[in-house]
């Protein structure tokens, strides 16, 4: 296909998508353009309708994000690449619409990617240098049900999600003031050597959250896994799997404190039960699973400037060494909430990864290499990445984020001699 149709091609879904959001809201716009900095929204209230129907128990919402990178140096080749995605989802709050105390809400979103891969394209590494990027295609993200049920301590939600919204991540949202997918939403090795399904990519399952006290959370959750449907445009809008293989369950206990330094810590732990091959064997190893550490620490907060303060992070993760590509995962950073005093909504953020590949493979591309008399390259068994970025709220819908990122051993997966890479990016975020 060429380039023009595809361009064309995503004009058109770019124009659907938003038209979709905006088409109610144009009469409010032309009305009130004055409060356009002002808003929250870019499409704003529609004259009174958004907030009307929010009250009746519908509640609209949407967002957008564009990356940009520029591979500046090393890596494979000198260009850029633009990604995007657009997110349009309703929420029915039940109790609202039909006068029930506890009735549940329902929760409906589609998603539609497009664009190109820094990643792939330019660099040759394994950690998506656009987070946005994958499944170039419109589909079905949620259709959930959601209710406390018998204590407000126990809340139960079903249907067809992706587990990563719920479970894996960081409450807090600390990890996407940053550009890069090794550090924005989970550590890459849970989804990348099991059935773990990150956004947007849904499956059947269950979730489970109970709160043992004020500060302390239990979480549990059951998912069907079908590696048949990952990426699949035909299955876009199949809510039943193509071909089960297991089940995944993540279990995941959350402690949060408040206070003048508030924190967040993670400890969790998943098995998948699908039979997969053993990597460098043609025997199956019955079930996979991995455990992980996630942590938001406030460090430092301004005696004098309200909502100043500095926040650390942490992340740990392994996987089966048996079947998973991508063994462990480590990473670290800090985030300055409000750096300057007339900026009370910007961040400042620094962050450093290490994505080590698994053993097993490293072995399997050495010996194909020797096998067609190559040299296998020296490299230092790991892709570490270095990001620095700056979140400037425009306005209160709008982001933009100037970001460098620096990758290491950038062929350490692939098992390729690759000039490491300085990448120059920008991400803009509107809620719509």
């Amino acid at each position: 296909m060429s380039s023009a149709v595809r361009f064309s091609r995503t004009k058109l879904s770019i124009g659907l998508l938003l038209g979709l959001s905006c088409s109610t809201a144009l009469p409010a716009l032309a009305a009130s353009e004055s409060d356009l900095l002002s808003r929250s929204t870019l499409s704003g209230d529609w004259g009174g309708l958004r907030h009307q129907l929010d009250e009746d128990g519908i509640r609209f919402t949407g967002d957008y994000s564009g990356e940009t990178a520029y591979n500046a140096d090393g890596g494979l080749h000198r260009s850029a690449r633009y990604s995007q995605n657009i997110k349009l989802g309703v929420q029915f709050d039940l109790s609202k619409i039909y006068g029930v105390d506890n009735a549940g809400k329902v929760q409906l979103t589609i998603n539609d990617r497009r664009g190109n891969s820094a990643s792939e394209d330019l660099v040759g590494n394994r950690l998506p240098i656009q987070e946005n990027y994958g499944g170039l295609y419109t589909r079905l993200t949620e259709l959930s049900y959601e209710r406390s049920l018998f204590t407000p301590a126990l809340n139960v939600k079903l249907g067809y999600m992706a587990m990563g919204n719920d479970l894996g991540g960081l409450d807090s949202g600390i990890l996407c003031n940053f550009m890069n997918a090794g550090f924005c939403g989970h550590p890459l090795n849970m989804s990348g050597g099991s059935g773990w399904t990150n956004f947007p990519n849904a499956r059947l399952g269950v979730r489970v959250k109970y709160d043992l006290s004020p500060s302390w959370q239990l979480r549990v959750a059951a998912f069907n896994v079908d590696p048949e449907s990952n990426g699949n445009s035909s299955r876009a809008w199949h809510l039943g799997p193509k071909h089960t293989t297991g089940t995944v369950v993540p279990i995941e206990l959350v402690y949060k404190h408040a206070g003048e330094l508030p924190g967040e810590y993670k400890v969790g732990y998943y098995y998948d039960s699908s039979d997969v091959k053993r990597i460098g064997s043609d025997d199956e190893v019955s079930g996979r699973g991995g455990h992980y550490l996630l942590i938001d620490q406030a460090v430092w907060r301004s005696p004098t400037s309200e909502g100043r303060s500095l926040h650390a992070f942490g992340q740990y993760s392994a996987a089966s060494e048996a079947a998973s590509p991508f063994s462990k995962w480590y990473g670290t950073g800090v985030v300055l909430y409000k750096p300057f005093e007339g900026r009370p909504r910007d961040t400042l953020a620094l962050g450093y990864g290490r994505a080590v590949p698994n053993p097993r493979s490293r072995d399997v591309q050495q010996d194909a290499a020797l096998d067609n008399g190559a040299a296998f390259p020296n490299l230092d068994s790991a892709e570490q990445l270095i990001e620095l970025g700056y979140g400037y709220q425009a306005t209160p819908w709008l982001t933009l984020r100037p970001n460098l990122q620096y990758i290491i051993e950038p062929g350490a997966f692939s098992g390729q001699d690759i000039d490491n890479a300085l990448v120059v990016g920008l991400q803009v975020k509107a809620a719509l």
